[in-house]
């Protein structure tokens, strides 16, 4: 029996034993908690952590920590105390890592698995999952704000600077893939995942194509600065402004914030999966389960080659460094495959 029969089977018995009229729900609940909602981005985004700072500590030439010392590390910090500073603003102060871990795990919600299904069918998901994407930072802007540290306020404006620099370039990119998918489909334009995604398994993935590969390549490029990672990671700086906006954080609340970083390495990579490389476990053919698994392993790939490598060959940009090769490099890769894409090239 194939993997499609096997799963439609299990949807089959699930119905019957929980009552068709509550299937909806209880897969709902399944793809909103368990995979590919929260529980499975939290250890996706721990495993990504752990295995980049084992390669980037080969690279060194050190033996570096276990693969999943990032899970120690997150229940260690969840388990001490969070002072508030007697200056913050107590309730933003808390709320906002609160609010970082939430938007960004709502993302992968978003990415059509099986058949195309999503939790939350729409023509917008696109435009949610930038909104949803920059929630995080400027959740980090506010709790930096809110902490009423000098020391954090350095870190904000840099921070500032990075959405400035990358953003727009990112957005130009992801315009360019749904422009390409709406002229195929016949659409002009759209921002459903799923239609995107149905239309590279009917042509190919959208990486080979010529008019995309820039778009493609500007992606890869802003992935460093969206995450927060070395060279650019200018705004937190470990080494020059001590955790830059959360100078002031520490137990749960700073947990949350290191726990929506490390998730955000996955999600984002796996959001380049999705959008150029024919999407994240969407399958009609007979091979559902090995396909879901090969685009993970896709993902950690791309986190590794775009993330863990640059890393570790490269130092940290300066913020007008960073804002200079961001508003030329990227952009101008992602304009020309704005046009190329205009001129059904």
């Amino acid at each position: 029996m194939d993997c499609s029969n096997i799963i439609d089977s299990y949807y089959s018995f699930i119905s019957i034993y929980i009552g068709g009229g509550n299937m909806e729900y209880f897969l709902k609940l399944v793809y909103l908690i368990l995979f590919p909602g929260f529980i499975f981005t939290i250890i996706m985004g721990l495993l990504i952590s752990g295995i980049d700072r084992k390669i980037v500590a080969r690279m060194q030439r050190r033996r570096g920590p276990k693969i999943i010392q990032p899970f120690y590390d997150i229940v260690k910090l969840i388990g001490k105390d969070t002072i508030v500073p007697r200056n913050a603003s107590s309730r933003l102060f808390i709320i906002a890592p609160i609010i970082a871990l939430v938007s960004i795990c709502i993302v992968p919600i978003l990415f059509p698995i099986y058949n195309h299904v999503t939790l939350f069918e729409g023509t917008a998901d696109i435009v949610v999952i930038i909104y949803l994407l920059i929630i995080p930072s400027v959740a980090m802007i506010v709790g930096g704000i809110a902490s009423g540290s000098p020391f954090a306020s350095i870190g904000i404006s840099r921070e500032v600077v990075s959405m400035i620099a990358y953003e727009l370039p990112l957005i130009t990119s992801v315009l360019a893939v749904c422009k390409k998918a709406g002229m195929i489909s016949g659409e002009g334009v759209t921002y459903s995942l799923s239609k995107i995604a149905s239309v590279q398994e009917a042509n190919g993935s959208f990486i080979f194509s010529i008019s995309l590969l820039p778009a493609a390549l500007a992606f890869l490029m802003i992935l460093p600065a969206k995450i927060g990672s070395s060279p650019f990671d200018v705004a937190e700086a470990e080494t020059e402004l001590c955790e830059g906006p959360l100078v002031e954080y520490s137990g749960l609340q700073l947990g949350l914030f290191k726990l929506t970083h490390k998730i955000k390495a996955y999600v984002i990579t796996a959001l380049f999966v999705v959008l150029f490389l024919g999407g994240i476990g969407i399958s009609n053919t007979n091979f559902f389960l090995l396909n879901t698994l090969i685009r993970i392993v896709l993902s950690i790939v791309i986190s590794i080659l775009f993330l863990s490598v640059v890393r570790g060959v490269m130092g940290r940009y300066k913020s007008n460094q960073m804002f200079k090769f961001y508003w030329i490099v990227p952009t101008i890769l992602a304009l020309l495959s704005y046009i190329l894409v205009s001129f059904n090239l």
